[in-house]
């Protein structure tokens, strides 16, 4: 979900969640500083807590919204509200998991009532039952290609990466760590490169 999120603010598109832990929390941080959070409480109380200096961070250079009062609390009720007033703000509905009887079922169902696209991640068998029900019932699409989902919104200059031009020429690992050892262990675990016998290969 971060690398989606991060596709589309690229694109100068704002990401709207919760604010709340897991994927909403991941969304935002992709995004920020493109993104909006909509809370289930007053905006003056910071909730949850471990999304502290996330929601902090959001009110300071993104947006951060509310419907209810100052000193409001979160209810159950709210989160529902909340969710009404997420899919509201945003084009389309993307839905990075779900299961039956879950929260995310009423974002599908205002989703399904305001006639917004609803957009899925793929998942493995058994996992999701909502979101894979959708797909089964022709009411969502899948996501199989990040760059071409987020080229749907806009387009951005891409930035040449100087490292990824760099091991194009199959440097030794020392050469390649003396360039940018970041990079070098983050492309690594991420399969954009592969070090084979002390030379590092582009995949």
């Amino acid at each position: 979900m971060h690398a989606l999120a991060s596709a589309l603010s690229k694109r100068n598109v704002c990401v709207v969640s919760g604010g709340a832990m897991g994927i909403d929390a991941i969304a935002h941080e992709g995004a920020y500083p493109n993104t909006i959070a909509i809370l289930a409480n007053g905006a003056d109380i910071i909730y949850p807590k471990v999304n502290k200096n996330l929601l902090l961070k959001i009110a300071s250079d993104a947006l951060l919204l509310s419907e209810y009062e100052d000193g409001i609390e979160a209810r159950a009720y709210s989160f529902v509200h909340r969710n009404r007033l997420v899919v509201a703000l945003g084009e389309v509905l993307i839905v990075a998991q779900a299961d039956l009887n879950s929260g995310s079922m009423r974002s599908i169902e205002f989703a399904q009532q305001t006639g917004k696209k609803i957009y899925v991640l793929p998942h493995r068998l058994g996992e999701s039952s909502a979101t894979m029900k959708l797909l089964k019932e022709g009411q969502a699409e899948l996501i199989t290609d990040i760059e071409a989902f987020a080229d749907l919104f806009g387009t951005y200059e891409k930035e040449e990466d100087v490292f990824l031009a760099f091991c194009a020429s199959s440097p030794s690992y020392e050469e390649a760590l003396a360039c940018n050892a970041q990079k070098m262990f983050e492309y690594e675990l991420s399969g954009k490169i592969k070090v084979v016998n002390g030379k590092v290969y582009l995949l």
